[in-house]
């Protein structure tokens, strides 16, 4: 008897020490799998849900840099812009005809985003550290600046990708597979591993936890808080890149448009996925669920009569809404 009273207390203990933050994320992605098969049987076919993860990649992504961002404390608005800028950029360059080998012109086009995403990011880092600005108002600022500047680019029309051969080459970056698996649900596993091994196993991650749960002790403990905030801004924008090289050889095309609203899917995604929005906490594989949720609403939105589509950007308003209120809840009780 006494030996199973102490087998219920470990259980009990066990269960105490889950947290319900890191697994909430999961149950809620279960627990839409099986509404969608209710409102629609076709939405648990595989190509069905292959077609969601995929259409999930852009904001996957970008959040995946947020993570890092919120993590440390910070908050990036212009993610969304800066997908318009670096894209528009990254066609400009293709459409230059600088280099008339269409393969050599797109591995230096691919490369060329990468460091406009890392330099637009180093921006928002250096103006919200060493500017001392608020990250609300620096990169509010900043997503005026790279949404302005991508409406004079396109003289408020759109940039298209004029070569042919460069489109027909790119054009796998997005609509091929391998084994059978998008291109796209690939770079979101590669880039989530990489995101998830940075910050929770290598000691630049432990630095970015420490900066956004106490600025000052990490300060007092040698932690260089601008430099560790300044570099996940960096992040975010390569992460930004990554998701620009998907978006490009879908549509060819970007406008003033182009990624409107992405700033508020991303930190969606990164609050429902169990991050921390004050800081301290960084769930990224969390995060890449959040995103997921995100595109599974909106598709059975899509494939139900219950809710009209157009009301999905209500719809991942009010999901933050609750994410938020829910996080404020479980620190409460713990």
């Amino acid at each position: 008897m006494t030996d199973f009273a102490a087998d219920t207390q470990k259980v009990r203990k066990s269960w105490k020490d889950i947290d319900l933050r890191a697994v909430a994320p999961f149950l809620a992605l279960a627990l839409l799998l099986v509404l969608g098969t209710i409102a629609n049987p076709n939405f648990i076919s595989i190509d069905n849900l292959l077609n969601v993860i995929t259409r999930s990649a852009f904001i996957a992504i970008i959040a995946v840099g947020a993570t890092f961002v919120i993590s440390a404390g910070g908050l990036d608005l212009s993610v969304g812009s800066m997908v318009a800028f670096v894209a528009s950029l990254t066609i400009m360059f293709m459409n230059s005809g600088v280099i008339a080998d269409p393969a050599t012109m797109l591995v230096f086009a691919m490369a060329l985003a990468m460091v406009i995403g890392a330099v637009c990011g180093l921006a928002n880092g250096l103006i919200t550290t060493v500017g001392s600005i608020e990250p609300f108002i620096a990169t509010l600022g900043t997503m005026g600046i790279y949404r302005g500047l991508t409406t004079w680019l396109s003289q408020g029309g759109a940039i298209t990708l004029r070569s042919p051969d460069i489109h027909s080459l790119y054009r796998p970056a997005y609509f091929g597979s391998v084994l059978g698996i998008p291109v796209p649900i690939i770079i979101i596993v590669v880039t989530a591993a990489v995101g998830a091994f940075v910050l929770h196993r290598t000691r630049y991650g432990r630095h970015v936890l420490a900066v956004g749960s106490n600025e000052d002790v990490a300060r007092y403990s040698g932690i260089s808080v601008e430099r560790v905030r300044t570099m996940t801004y960096v992040i975010q924008g390569l992460c930004v890149a990554v998701a620009c090289l998907l978006y490009v050889p879908r549509l060819g095309s970007t406008s003033a448009t182009t990624g409107l609203m992405w700033e508020l899917q991303a930190i969606t995604a990164v609050v429902v996925g169990g991050t921390a929005l004050r800081g301290g906490v960084g769930r990224v594989w969390g995060t890449i669920c959040g995103a997921f949720i995100l595109e599974i609403v909106g598709n059975i939105m899509l494939l139900s009569n219950f809710v009209s589509e157009y009301l999905i950007g209500a719809i991942q308003g009010a999901i933050i809404i609750v994410a938020m209120l829910v996080q404020r809840s479980l620190v409460r009780k713990s």
